[in-house]
């Protein structure tokens, strides 16, 4: 059975960090080698396959390689290896499979990137031999023993050489979608994309034919080039590949090497992001768009519009920016539901959602300006305590949900109150043209038995607006002004204090409860409301 290690790997300043699983599950290293060589004030992509981390930032398209060893040579030799050439050391008796070489010229410096398939190492000038696809000698001589990874070096053709092909300029998008590179997002050609070999990051060579060969949109009569700005590249599953595009969704069906098709999605809604997209544990698939936020049925079933009827301002009152903002999606598989975060580049500031499920419905949230999300990721450590929704934070920390948390940690030692309240309005007070009473409210908080189970809530702040039409009260919710009434709940359970006698007239109105104490936690299973009619509003 193959050892497998998973690891978490992070892009923050410039800098690329990984989880060092040889000192502890959750610490995380910097990869040195790659400071400087990321630009993240550009939009970057990074993806995992065959334990490499491919990066795609612009003009800089990187490799972060944690399983093959290093070789070095000063004169390569009259014949270069091929992709999975094996190479035996003379004297160690060590074994390597070819994976990727920094040259093809005949006796040139050349650095080899593979896997050791022996228990022997590689030692510093020893002569390496075998034969390359055609039966030709390889031979050449070490100049330093290998190296293990992780490396970081240039993403390009193998033997950064146009004998495979060669690839775009610049790159700002990509994914692994069935064993293949698929990648786009170059801005002086954004309706076209790409995809590698199947099995083979290396191999650009779009003239080939086969039915793993790579292939350009624009090479492929059937799967052409699309036909709106691509912003998002999303494997769906291996028949299904949809581009995200500014005004559209399209997608591939089949294989675009043996007469795969590009098709029409939705010709009516673009993609808001590269990351505004996100699969839940049934497979379904969830975009937000210019539209509102769909989903795809697990099976690529019919798209389903979930905010066109239940909140259909919802993209207008986003107001996301691409200049200014950026927007995320990411599944949380523990509370069954979908963060939404958009975020001020520049300082933090954050408007995020949550989608829950169950209910089909958008709740909204806010997280301190050090802990705004600008990247999610479904993690699955083999740790439990590292695993769930990774959240890439505006402070350059990884944070997750703590179910056991009072307070938001903004870094260091110091934590910031939540303020977590949910409004219960418009509600009618009486019929026609007469006014109600609100004539008192009893809340009932979660906890109360001595020596139970579930945890007691601190005590709990209500606040009453009422007013003559159900606007002006939404008006009076959001703006959190001076209530006509407020008062506390008190806690754990069905208290003395939990019954408030204050009375308060109106057509419609509003309540608010909820808690903004430092270090301190509510529930609430039920709120009592009772009220009466008063007569004719004036």
């Amino acid at each position: 059975m193959a050892n497998v290690k998973k690891r978490n790997v992070s892009i923050s300043n410039d800098e690329f960090w990984y989880e060092d699983l040889d000192v502890a599950s959750g610490e995380m290293t910097e990869l040195v080698a790659a400071n400087g060589d990321i630009d993240t004030s550009e939009p970057l992509s990074m993806f995992e396959m065959y334990g490499k981390v491919f990066i795609c930032n612009g003009t800089n398209k990187k490799v972060a390689d944690f399983t093959n060893i290093k070789l070095t040579t000063d004169d390569l030799g009259a014949n270069p290896p091929d992709f999975q050439t094996v190479l035996i050391g003379g004297t160690s008796e060590a074994a390597m499979v070819v994976d990727y070489i920094t040259s093809l010229d005949d006796d040139a410096a050349c650095i080899l990137y593979g896997r050791r398939t022996t228990v022997a190492t590689f030692v510093d000038t020893e002569t390496v031999e075998g034969k390359d696809n055609d039966g030709n000698d390889i031979s050449f001589v070490l100049t330093a023993n290998e190296v293990m990874p992780p490396h970081w070096y240039d993403w390009t053709p193998f033997g950064n050489d146009d004998t495979y092909g060669e690839m775009p300029d610049q790159v700002y998008l990509g994914c692994n979608w069935g064993g293949s590179a698929m990648i786009s997002g170059d801005r002086d050609y954004p309706h076209q994309w790409y995809k590698a070999r199947q099995g083979n990051p290396w191999d650009w060579n779009y003239v080939s034919n086969d039915a793993a060969s790579p292939i350009a949109g624009g090479n492929s009569k059937q799967a052409g080039q699309i036909g709106d700005v691509v912003k998002a590249v999303i494997p769906y599953d291996k028949d299904y590949f949809i581009f995200g595009c500014a005004n559209s969704l399209y997608y591939c069906v089949g294989n675009p090497s043996q007469g795969g098709s590009i098709l029409v999605l939705d010709a009516t809604s673009g993609i808001l992001s590269k990351d505004s997209w996100c699969f839940d544990r049934q497979g379904d698939l969830y975009i937000l768009t210019t539209s509102g936020l769909l989903k795809i049925p697990r099976g690529f079933g019919g798209i389903v519009n979930l905010t066109e009827e239940t909140y259909p301002d919802f993209i207008k009152d986003l107001a996301y920016n691409y200049d200014s903002h950026t927007l995320c999606m990411g599944f949380d598989r523990k509370q069954n539901g979908i963060k939404i975060a958009k975020t001020t580049t520049a300082s933090g500031v954050n408007d995020c959602w949550w989608f829950s499920i169950q209910v089909n419905g958008l709740f909204y949230d806010v997280y301190p300006e050090e802990a705004a999300p600008h990247c999610f990721f479904d993690y699955e450590s083999h740790d439990p305590d590292f695993s769930g929704l990774l959240s890439g934070c505006h402070d350059g920390y990884i944070r997750i949900d703590d179910d056991d948390a009072t307070d938001d940690d903004i870094g260091g030692e110091t934590d910031e109150l939540i303020d977590s309240y949910v409004t219960f309005g418009p509600l009618p007070l009486s019929e026609g043209n007469s006014e109600g009473k609100i004539g008192s409210i009893v809340g009932v908080t979660t906890g109360g038995l001595s020596g139970g189970t579930r945890a007691d809530s601190n005590n709990v702040t209500f606040k009453v607006w009422t007013g003559a039409s159900a606007d002006e009260v939404v008006e009076k919710l959001k703006a959190n002004s001076t209530p006509e009434i407020g008062g506390i709940i008190s806690a754990p359970g069905r208290g003395r204090g939990g019954y408030n006698r204050k009375s308060v007239r109106g057509m419609y109105g509003g309540i608010r409860v909820g808690n903004d104490t430092l270090s301190q936690t509510w529930g609430l299973e039920k709120l009592i409301i009772e009220g009466k009619k008063t007569g004719r509003a004036k």
